[in-house]
């Protein structure tokens, strides 16, 4: 097995549309809604994860000093509409970079950002989520580690061509 390439998971377009996910908060008439808390996971290239794994799973995550089973919450949430460079209208999310501080963590391969709000299963009368419900799957593009140091995962830049999250 191995992670596959970087990708929005099939199952996070469909819940998108059924209004699953809250990448941010926003009120409706009187009613305040809050965001759902993402969080991005690492996983070794023995993990099973790609565009159609539909929840995190501790699976071949990584483990290591300053490393938590479930990795980092993602902090500043982005959301933005522009045309990308076919001139089609896309929308796009961005996150602050992920730090791991002071970490020492071996054979990084990959990661996986979930949706920790739903943390049980859902079911609807026409759409149903895993629990922890996959977002997208990030390829490093090879084994990443460090040594009592910082390990970042620096998201590409926050614009219709590049964003961690696309919808065009």
């Amino acid at each position: 097995m191995a992670i596959g390439s970087s990708a929005l998971c099939g199952t996070f377009k469909r819940e998108i549309l059924a209004g699953i996910h809250r990448l941010t908060a926003h009120t409706r008439a009187s009613s305040t809604i809050s965001a759902d808390t993402f969080k991005v996971a690492m996983f070794t290239n023995s993990a099973s994860i790609d565009a159609d794994t539909t929840g995190y799973t501790t699976s071949n995550e990584v483990s290591g000093t300053n490393y938590s089973a479930g990795g980092a919450t993602l902090s500043s949430v982005t959301i933005g509409l522009a045309d990308n460079s076919s001139a089609v209208p896309t929308a796009f999310v961005d996150f602050a970079d992920t730090t791991f501080s002071s970490s020492t963590i071996s054979s990084a391969r990959g990661a996986l950002i979930y949706n920790s709000t739903l943390s049980s299963a859902g079911t609807g009368s026409t759409t149903n989520h895993a629990a922890d419900p996959a977002v997208a799957v990030i390829n490093f593009g090879g084994d990443k580690s460090s040594s009592a140091g910082d390990f970042t995962i620096q998201y590409p830049a926050n614009d219709a061509n590049n964003a961690i999250i696309r919808i065009s």
